[in-house]
């Protein structure tokens, strides 16, 4: 089920028991994936929540009927690999080529460029570094909280995909009505 205001990228794979929101963005060459089976026999769903936006390539997949959800406002970076059971929380960052894989995270968290976060839970508002690994305990010891510079690029972020996804719907919008004018002559 997909909201009518969201933009999905034509080469972009939707693929399964996948909801999509409200004012979605998915990017061109993303794989969306809700279609394999758990042990009860059920297709988990993935759930992308209002404002979400999906750059390029991105692949999210709910692996052996493990859900995955991406919260409200949240920007998924290029080229980001998503590996259900997963839970992302509203107004996070997740920066280009970072994986997670059966990961928790709650709201306002940045995760880093090239980051993993693998079997892990990161709390509210911290910051994972550029290439970390996160597989536990020990490894969220030493993360920081999101500075204030940083939460201001999330929020810019967000305002600049939102644009992007109303422009790209009004040129879709133009097109169509130029090619009704166009078969009505």
């Amino acid at each position: 089920m997909v909201h009518p205001s969201s933009l999905i990228d034509p080469s972009a794979q939707i693929i399964g028991n996948v909801q999509i929101a409200a004012d979605v963005f998915i990017g061109p060459l993303s794989v969306i994936r809700a279609d394999e089976r758990g042990p009860e026999g059920h297709v988990e769903r993935i759930v992308i929540e209002e404002g979400v936006n999906v750059q390029d390539g991105v692949i999210i997949h709910s692996h052996g009927g493990k859900p995955v959800i991406i919260g409200r406002r949240t920007s998924v970076a290029h080229g980001v690999a998503i590996h259900g059971p997963c839970t992302i929380g509203a107004d996070c960052f997740i920066s280009m080529r970072a994986m997670l894989y059966s990961a928790t995270i709650e709201d306002s968290v940045w995760v880093g460029m090239g980051a993993i976060i693998m079997r892990a839970t990161l709390q509210s508002h911290v910051k994972v570094p550029e290439g970390a690994v996160i597989r536990g305990r020990l490894d969220l010891m030493g993360l920081r909280h999101v500075s204030h510079a940083e939460q201001t690029y999330m929020d810019e972020m967000h305002r600049a995909s939102s644009r992007l996804r109303k422009d790209y719907l009004e040129l879709r919008e133009q097109a169509q009505s130029l090619r009704d004018k166009a078969q009505s002559q």
